[in-house]
Protein backbone atom coordinates (compact mmCIF):
# COMPACT_ATOMS: atom_id res chain seq x y z
CA UNK A 1 0.00 0.00 0.00
CA UNK A 2 1.14 3.54 -1.13
CA UNK A 3 2.34 6.04 1.52
CA UNK A 4 2.53 9.90 0.03
CA UNK A 5 1.33 13.16 1.36
CA UNK A 6 -1.20 15.25 0.13
CA UNK A 7 -2.30 19.18 0.84
CA UNK A 8 -5.71 20.48 1.38
CA UNK A 9 -5.52 23.80 1.57
CA UNK A 10 -4.73 26.85 1.70
CA UNK A 11 -7.49 27.58 -0.97
CA UNK A 12 -9.80 24.44 -0.99
CA UNK A 13 -12.84 24.04 -2.91
CA UNK A 14 -14.43 22.25 0.32
CA UNK A 15 -12.86 25.12 2.85
CA UNK A 16 -14.72 28.37 3.11
CA UNK A 17 -11.23 29.97 4.26
CA UNK A 18 -7.64 29.38 3.98
CA UNK A 19 -6.48 27.04 5.76
CA UNK A 20 -3.54 24.47 5.19
CA UNK A 21 -3.91 20.67 6.39
CA UNK A 22 -0.42 18.52 5.73
CA UNK A 23 -2.29 15.20 5.35
CA UNK A 24 -0.23 11.98 5.24
CA UNK A 25 -2.21 8.79 3.78
CA UNK A 26 -1.73 5.23 3.51
CA UNK A 27 -3.76 4.13 0.48
CA UNK A 28 -7.01 5.65 1.18
CA UNK A 29 -6.62 6.27 4.98
CA UNK A 30 -5.58 8.96 6.82
CA UNK A 31 -2.43 8.52 9.00
CA UNK A 32 -1.24 11.98 10.31
CA UNK A 33 -2.96 15.33 10.36
CA UNK A 34 -1.11 18.88 10.36
CA UNK A 35 -2.20 21.96 10.84
CA UNK A 36 -0.98 25.06 9.63
CA UNK A 37 -3.07 28.61 10.45
CA UNK A 38 -1.56 31.86 9.83
CA UNK A 39 -3.45 32.93 6.46
CA UNK A 40 -5.53 35.47 7.14
CA UNK A 41 -4.04 37.00 10.00
CA UNK A 42 -5.52 40.59 10.29
CA UNK A 43 -4.18 42.32 13.62
CA UNK A 44 -7.53 42.17 15.02
CA UNK A 45 -6.25 42.34 18.63
CA UNK A 46 -3.55 45.21 18.02
CA UNK A 47 -6.60 47.27 15.96
CA UNK A 48 -8.74 47.21 19.16
CA UNK A 49 -5.84 49.23 21.24
CA UNK A 50 -5.81 52.06 18.94
CA UNK A 51 -9.51 52.49 18.50
CA UNK A 52 -11.65 54.14 21.45
CA UNK A 53 -13.67 51.51 23.55
CA UNK A 54 -17.21 52.32 21.96
CA UNK A 55 -15.54 52.23 18.41
CA UNK A 56 -14.50 48.11 19.18
CA UNK A 57 -18.23 47.15 19.04
CA UNK A 58 -18.20 47.90 15.41
CA UNK A 59 -14.78 46.05 15.28
CA UNK A 60 -15.31 43.26 17.35
CA UNK A 61 -18.56 42.64 15.10
CA UNK A 62 -16.67 42.49 11.99
CA UNK A 63 -14.17 38.95 13.21
CA UNK A 64 -16.64 36.82 11.93
CA UNK A 65 -19.66 37.14 10.23
CA UNK A 66 -21.37 33.98 11.31
CA UNK A 67 -20.83 34.62 15.52
CA UNK A 68 -21.13 38.69 14.61
CA UNK A 69 -23.89 39.45 17.73
CA UNK A 70 -21.75 36.83 19.92
CA UNK A 71 -18.03 39.04 19.76
CA UNK A 72 -19.58 42.73 20.47
CA UNK A 73 -21.91 41.23 22.87
CA UNK A 74 -19.00 39.22 25.38
CA UNK A 75 -16.97 42.89 24.59
CA UNK A 76 -19.77 44.77 25.92
CA UNK A 77 -20.54 42.33 28.77
CA UNK A 78 -16.87 42.97 29.75
CA UNK A 79 -16.84 47.07 29.03
CA UNK A 80 -19.97 47.00 31.20
CA UNK A 81 -18.03 44.87 34.13
CA UNK A 82 -15.53 47.58 34.58
CA UNK A 83 -18.02 50.67 34.50
CA UNK A 84 -20.48 48.93 36.98
CA UNK A 85 -23.29 49.16 34.03
CA UNK A 86 -26.75 47.98 35.01
CA UNK A 87 -28.45 46.74 31.70
CA UNK A 88 -32.20 47.61 31.75
CA UNK A 89 -34.33 43.80 31.68
CA UNK A 90 -35.54 44.69 28.27
CA UNK A 91 -32.27 45.23 27.04
CA UNK A 92 -31.57 42.30 28.03
CA UNK A 93 -34.32 40.08 26.50
CA UNK A 94 -33.36 42.17 23.37
CA UNK A 95 -30.16 40.76 23.47
CA UNK A 96 -31.30 37.18 23.81
CA UNK A 97 -33.49 37.16 20.64
CA UNK A 98 -31.07 38.79 18.58
CA UNK A 99 -28.41 35.71 20.28
CA UNK A 100 -30.84 33.43 19.12
CA UNK A 101 -31.58 34.78 16.22
CA UNK A 102 -27.86 34.87 14.76
CA UNK A 103 -27.40 31.23 16.42
CA UNK A 104 -30.83 29.71 13.91
CA UNK A 105 -29.17 31.48 10.85
CA UNK A 106 -25.43 30.11 11.81
CA UNK A 107 -26.62 26.33 12.91
CA UNK A 108 -28.23 25.94 9.81
CA UNK A 109 -25.95 27.18 7.47
CA UNK A 110 -23.60 24.51 8.62
CA UNK A 111 -26.17 21.89 8.02
CA UNK A 112 -26.72 23.12 4.56
CA UNK A 113 -22.86 23.10 3.87
CA UNK A 114 -22.73 18.92 5.22
CA UNK A 115 -25.80 18.30 2.36
CA UNK A 116 -23.43 19.98 -0.15
CA UNK A 117 -20.65 18.07 1.16
CA UNK A 118 -22.59 14.80 0.94
CA UNK A 119 -22.96 15.66 -2.22
CA UNK A 120 -27.37 15.97 -1.22
CA UNK A 121 -27.68 19.18 -3.31
CA UNK A 122 -31.33 19.51 -3.29
CA UNK A 123 -31.24 19.14 0.54
CA UNK A 124 -28.36 21.74 0.52
CA UNK A 125 -30.50 24.30 -1.58
CA UNK A 126 -34.32 23.18 1.08
CA UNK A 127 -31.80 24.23 4.00
CA UNK A 128 -30.75 27.18 2.27
CA UNK A 129 -34.07 28.33 1.37
CA UNK A 130 -35.35 27.78 5.26
CA UNK A 131 -32.51 29.58 6.38
CA UNK A 132 -33.31 32.28 4.37
CA UNK A 133 -36.46 32.78 6.36
CA UNK A 134 -34.48 34.57 9.26
CA UNK A 135 -31.61 35.98 7.08
CA UNK A 136 -35.37 37.87 5.90
CA UNK A 137 -36.34 38.75 9.80
CA UNK A 138 -32.43 40.29 10.43
CA UNK A 139 -33.00 42.20 7.37
CA UNK A 140 -35.99 43.51 8.93
CA UNK A 141 -35.41 43.66 12.59
CA UNK A 142 -31.81 44.55 12.32
CA UNK A 143 -31.58 46.45 8.99
CA UNK A 144 -28.78 44.52 7.90
CA UNK A 145 -28.37 40.15 7.12
CA UNK A 146 -25.38 39.54 8.77
CA UNK A 147 -23.52 41.99 11.11
CA UNK A 148 -27.12 43.36 12.67
CA UNK A 149 -25.37 46.41 14.56
CA UNK A 150 -27.61 45.15 17.69
CA UNK A 151 -25.48 45.80 20.82
CA UNK A 152 -24.06 49.05 22.50
CA UNK A 153 -22.25 49.42 26.11
CA UNK A 154 -25.28 49.55 28.50
CA UNK A 155 -27.71 47.97 25.84
CA UNK A 156 -29.18 47.26 22.66
CA UNK A 157 -29.49 49.88 19.68
CA UNK A 158 -32.39 48.38 18.77
CA UNK A 159 -36.14 47.74 19.67
CA UNK A 160 -39.25 45.51 18.76
CA UNK A 161 -42.58 46.89 18.95
CA UNK A 162 -45.74 45.16 18.57
CA UNK A 163 -45.79 45.32 14.61
CA UNK A 164 -42.78 44.21 15.18
CA UNK A 165 -43.21 40.98 17.64
CA UNK A 166 -46.54 40.06 15.42
CA UNK A 167 -43.70 39.88 12.12
CA UNK A 168 -41.41 37.68 14.40
CA UNK A 169 -43.76 35.62 15.77
CA UNK A 170 -44.95 34.85 11.96
CA UNK A 171 -41.65 34.40 10.32
CA UNK A 172 -41.07 31.54 13.42
CA UNK A 173 -44.42 30.10 13.00
CA UNK A 174 -43.09 29.45 9.36
CA UNK A 175 -39.80 28.58 10.49
CA UNK A 176 -40.68 25.68 13.28
CA UNK A 177 -41.79 23.20 11.23
CA UNK A 178 -39.57 23.45 8.26
CA UNK A 179 -36.66 23.07 10.84
CA UNK A 180 -38.48 19.65 12.01
CA UNK A 181 -38.68 18.74 8.56
CA UNK A 182 -34.84 19.48 7.84
CA UNK A 183 -34.28 17.42 11.16
CA UNK A 184 -36.57 14.42 10.04
CA UNK A 185 -34.59 14.09 6.79
CA UNK A 186 -31.03 14.05 8.61
CA UNK A 187 -32.35 11.56 11.28
CA UNK A 188 -33.25 8.85 8.59
CA UNK A 189 -32.20 10.04 5.20
CA UNK A 190 -29.70 6.92 4.17
CA UNK A 191 -27.41 9.48 2.03
CA UNK A 192 -26.90 11.26 5.34
CA UNK A 193 -26.69 8.25 7.32
CA UNK A 194 -24.00 6.22 5.34
CA UNK A 195 -21.44 9.37 5.07
CA UNK A 196 -22.03 10.79 8.71
CA UNK A 197 -22.16 8.07 11.06
CA UNK A 198 -19.37 6.78 12.61
CA UNK A 199 -17.15 9.15 10.74
CA UNK A 200 -14.94 10.94 12.24
CA UNK A 201 -15.30 9.81 15.85
CA UNK A 202 -13.88 12.10 18.72
CA UNK A 203 -14.41 10.30 21.54
CA UNK A 204 -15.47 11.83 25.17
CA UNK A 205 -11.93 11.72 26.73
CA UNK A 206 -10.59 13.28 23.73
CA UNK A 207 -12.83 15.83 23.86
CA UNK A 208 -12.12 16.70 27.37
CA UNK A 209 -8.65 16.62 26.47
CA UNK A 210 -8.53 18.69 23.60
CA UNK A 211 -11.09 21.32 26.02
CA UNK A 212 -13.66 21.05 22.91
CA UNK A 213 -16.41 23.46 23.40
CA UNK A 214 -20.04 24.48 21.89
CA UNK A 215 -21.69 21.49 19.71
CA UNK A 216 -18.75 19.57 19.31
CA UNK A 217 -18.64 19.21 22.81
CA UNK A 218 -21.85 18.08 23.75
CA UNK A 219 -21.97 15.75 21.02
CA UNK A 220 -19.52 13.65 22.42
CA UNK A 221 -21.71 13.68 25.94
CA UNK A 222 -20.75 16.40 27.46
CA UNK A 223 -23.49 19.03 29.00
CA UNK A 224 -21.49 22.17 28.85
CA UNK A 225 -23.66 25.27 27.40
CA UNK A 226 -22.63 29.36 29.11
CA UNK A 227 -26.31 29.92 29.02
CA UNK A 228 -27.10 27.36 31.70
CA UNK A 229 -23.54 27.13 33.61
CA UNK A 230 -23.30 30.60 33.85
CA UNK A 231 -26.67 32.96 32.57
CA UNK A 232 -26.07 36.21 30.74
CA UNK A 233 -28.21 38.61 29.65
CA UNK A 234 -31.51 37.17 30.06
CA UNK A 235 -30.98 33.81 30.18
CA UNK A 236 -31.42 33.24 33.48
CA UNK A 237 -35.21 33.56 33.38
CA UNK A 238 -35.67 31.29 30.67
CA UNK A 239 -36.11 27.49 29.92
CA UNK A 240 -32.76 26.58 28.30
CA UNK A 241 -32.72 22.76 27.51
CA UNK A 242 -29.38 21.25 26.91
CA UNK A 243 -29.21 19.21 24.01
CA UNK A 244 -26.23 15.84 23.94
CA UNK A 245 -25.89 12.91 21.92
CA UNK A 246 -22.84 10.32 22.93
CA UNK A 247 -21.88 9.22 19.34
CA UNK A 248 -19.25 12.13 19.19
CA UNK A 249 -19.70 11.67 15.26
CA UNK A 250 -20.01 14.20 12.14
CA UNK A 251 -23.94 13.10 12.50
CA UNK A 252 -24.44 13.69 16.29
CA UNK A 253 -22.59 16.74 15.72
CA UNK A 254 -25.43 18.19 12.57
CA UNK A 255 -28.43 16.74 14.88
CA UNK A 256 -26.82 18.88 17.93
CA UNK A 257 -27.32 21.72 15.55
CA UNK A 258 -30.57 21.36 14.78
CA UNK A 259 -31.81 20.56 17.61
CA UNK A 260 -30.47 23.64 19.49
CA UNK A 261 -31.74 25.71 16.06
CA UNK A 262 -35.13 24.23 17.21
CA UNK A 263 -34.52 25.46 20.67
CA UNK A 264 -33.17 28.68 19.33
CA UNK A 265 -36.85 29.67 18.39
CA UNK A 266 -38.66 28.22 21.76
CA UNK A 267 -36.07 30.70 23.61
CA UNK A 268 -37.24 33.90 21.12
CA UNK A 269 -40.75 33.26 21.56
CA UNK A 270 -40.21 33.02 25.23
CA UNK A 271 -38.74 36.15 25.04
CA UNK A 272 -41.59 37.75 23.20
CA UNK A 273 -44.05 36.09 25.94
CA UNK A 274 -41.92 37.71 28.58
CA UNK A 275 -40.45 41.34 27.20
CA UNK A 276 -40.88 43.77 29.62
CA UNK A 277 -41.45 47.30 29.26
CA UNK A 278 -38.73 49.59 29.92
CA UNK A 279 -35.73 51.51 28.40
CA UNK A 280 -33.53 49.81 25.98
CA UNK A 281 -30.14 51.15 27.36
CA UNK A 282 -28.76 52.18 30.77
CA UNK A 283 -27.80 55.49 29.83
CA UNK A 284 -28.73 57.75 26.45
CA UNK A 285 -24.71 59.57 26.80
CA UNK A 286 -21.68 57.12 26.56
CA UNK A 287 -20.67 56.25 29.70
CA UNK A 288 -17.26 56.91 31.38
CA UNK A 289 -15.33 53.87 31.29
CA UNK A 290 -12.43 53.91 34.40
CA UNK A 291 -9.70 52.00 34.25
CA UNK A 292 -9.83 47.77 35.07
CA UNK A 293 -10.42 45.18 33.81
CA UNK A 294 -12.43 41.96 33.40
CA UNK A 295 -13.43 38.54 31.70
CA UNK A 296 -16.75 37.96 29.94
CA UNK A 297 -18.17 34.81 28.19
CA UNK A 298 -21.24 34.18 26.16
CA UNK A 299 -22.35 30.87 24.33
CA UNK A 300 -21.79 31.60 20.71
CA UNK A 301 -23.16 29.40 17.53
CA UNK A 302 -19.71 27.51 17.85
CA UNK A 303 -19.12 27.33 21.32
CA UNK A 304 -18.10 29.34 24.50
CA UNK A 305 -16.79 32.62 23.67
CA UNK A 306 -14.53 34.61 26.61
CA UNK A 307 -13.41 38.27 25.91
CA UNK A 308 -10.42 39.70 28.18
CA UNK A 309 -11.17 43.59 28.26
CA UNK A 310 -8.46 45.91 30.68
CA UNK A 311 -8.61 49.63 30.75
CA UNK A 312 -6.64 52.40 31.55
CA UNK A 313 -6.90 56.03 32.24
CA UNK A 314 -7.64 56.62 28.16
CA UNK A 315 -10.32 56.23 25.75
CA UNK A 316 -8.58 53.53 24.31
CA UNK A 317 -8.62 50.32 25.90
CA UNK A 318 -5.10 48.78 26.84
CA UNK A 319 -5.57 44.94 26.19
CA UNK A 320 -8.40 43.12 24.81
CA UNK A 321 -8.28 39.64 24.18
CA UNK A 322 -10.81 37.09 23.21
CA UNK A 323 -10.69 32.93 23.19
CA UNK A 324 -12.76 31.76 20.02
CA UNK A 325 -14.75 28.22 20.21
CA UNK A 326 -12.45 27.13 17.18
CA UNK A 327 -9.34 27.80 18.75
CA UNK A 328 -10.84 25.01 21.21
CA UNK A 329 -12.03 22.20 18.29
CA UNK A 330 -9.23 22.86 15.40
CA UNK A 331 -7.02 20.54 17.92
CA UNK A 332 -9.87 17.44 17.59
CA UNK A 333 -9.61 17.51 14.46
CA UNK A 334 -6.22 15.57 14.56
CA UNK A 335 -8.46 12.68 16.33
CA UNK A 336 -11.27 13.03 14.07
CA UNK A 337 -9.64 12.51 10.79
CA UNK A 338 -7.00 9.79 12.21
CA UNK A 339 -8.09 6.45 10.12
CA UNK A 340 -11.15 8.58 8.48
CA UNK A 341 -10.76 8.18 4.03
CA UNK A 342 -9.80 10.97 2.01
CA UNK A 343 -13.31 11.14 0.95
CA UNK A 344 -14.31 12.18 4.40
CA UNK A 345 -11.70 14.95 5.38
CA UNK A 346 -14.13 17.74 4.01
CA UNK A 347 -17.37 16.83 5.58
CA UNK A 348 -15.28 16.33 9.06
CA UNK A 349 -13.50 19.42 8.59
CA UNK A 350 -16.86 20.67 8.09
CA UNK A 351 -18.70 19.04 10.86
CA UNK A 352 -16.59 21.17 13.75
CA UNK A 353 -17.98 24.88 11.89
CA UNK A 354 -14.92 25.74 11.48
CA UNK A 355 -14.18 29.45 11.93
CA UNK A 356 -10.01 30.55 10.35
CA UNK A 357 -11.00 34.26 10.55
CA UNK A 358 -11.85 33.74 14.41
CA UNK A 359 -9.15 31.86 15.16
CA UNK A 360 -6.48 33.88 13.40
CA UNK A 361 -7.87 37.43 14.27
Amino acid sequence: MSNFTIPVGPLHVALEEPMYFRIDVSGETVAHVDIHAGHVHRGIEYLATKRNIFQNIVLTERICSLCSNSHPQAYAMAIEQIAGLVVPPRAEYLRVIADEIKRVASNLFNVSVLAHLVGFESLFMHVMEVREMMQDVKETVFGNRMDIGANIVGGVRYDIDGEGAAYLRAQLDRLAPAVAEITALYRTNGSILGRTRGIGVLTRADAVDCSVVGPVARACGIDYDVRTKAPYAAYDRLEVPVHTLADGDVWSRAMIRLAEAATAIDLIRQCLDQLPDGPISCTSERPPIPPGEAIAKCEAPRGELIYYVRTIDSPRPERVKWRVPSFMNWDALRFMLKGAKIADIAIIVNSIDPCISCTER
